[in-house]
């Protein structure tokens, strides 16, 4: 997802898609893009074409019952990451800020439900929604987390939404300056007393209760790999999203803050 390689795809190559989730997270049933690891440089490869995008999505909730509260949680925050990381972007796109702001809400009052009991219908249909509102508000563009969490996920092997979730309140504090007043707004609309920091203070409290480990560390990325997790994240397309511009320097600050 580069300048213009996806005209190097075969279009008359890719079949229709029709695409069925079983997870309540990536929202990739709304996406133009696949995601290979290249298990020689540890690197994610994204190949995107407008084709990519499937032509028949099926969302049926009962597809989600049997999700167990790790995945529930890490796919769910997944979502949540692409919301928050779609509304700090910097650019312009008024629809997927209105969407990635409500499907936040969807995630806030709805996976907290879905964790405790897998088989809350309401619960497990409203985070479908909020999975494809989350990809869908993404065209917008990404962030740190995701630069940070793809190239962790190709040299560790880490759940990927459980690495988003992880790197979320490191990334917000980066990006403070530059959010802060509008998630001010939304924190009132998502019922958070006390602006951008109680903003904050909601996603440590909602990683804990989900189990999500606190710190990189507990995922076993070590600190002598964060160079080459560097060298990852700099040529990430997520990075160009970022409200405040990425650079080897701060990115390894971000990634031993986020240990």
């Amino acid at each position: 997802d580069i300048g213009d390689w996806w005209t190097r795809a075969d279009a008359d190559a890719i079949a229709p898609i029709i695409a069925v989730p079983t997870t309540a997270g990536t929202g990739s049933e709304v996406g133009r893009a696949s995601v290979i690891t290249d298990s020689v440089t540890h690197q994610k490869k994204i190949i995107f074409h407008p084709k990519v995008l499937p032509a028949v999505v099926i969302c049926d909730p009962e597809l989600t019952i049997g999700m167990p509260k790790f995945i529930t949680a890490g796919t769910g925050l997944d979502a949540f990451a692409h919301c928050v990381e779609a509304f700090s972007s910097p650019h312009y796109h008024p629809m997927s800020q209105g969407i990635a702001l409500e499907g936040m809400r969807l995630v806030k009052d709805y996976l907290p439900r879905a964790y405790a009991d897998g088989t809350d219908i309401e619960a497990r249909s409203q985070m479908m929604s909020a999975a494809a509102m989350g990809a869908t508000a993404f065209q917008k563009g990404l962030g740190a987390i995701h630069a940070m969490s793809h190239p962790i996920g190709a040299h560790f092997n880490t759940h990927h939404g459980t690495t988003n979730a992880v790197c979320m309140p490191t990334v917000l504090e980066f990006n403070a300056s530059a959010i802060a007043d509008r998630f001010n707004m939304a924190a009132a609309y998502l019922g958070i007393e006390g602006g951008f920091d109680g903003f904050r203070g909601f996603v440590q409290e909602l990683n804990d209760s989900l189990g999500i480990p606190r710190g990189l560390s507990n995922l076993g990325v070590t600190e002598s790999a964060v160079p080459e997790l560097v060298k990852g994240a700099i040529i990430d397309p997520s990075c160009g999203g970022n409200p405040i511009e990425l650079t080897e320097e701060n990115l390894a600050q971000l990634f031993k803050a986020a240990m």
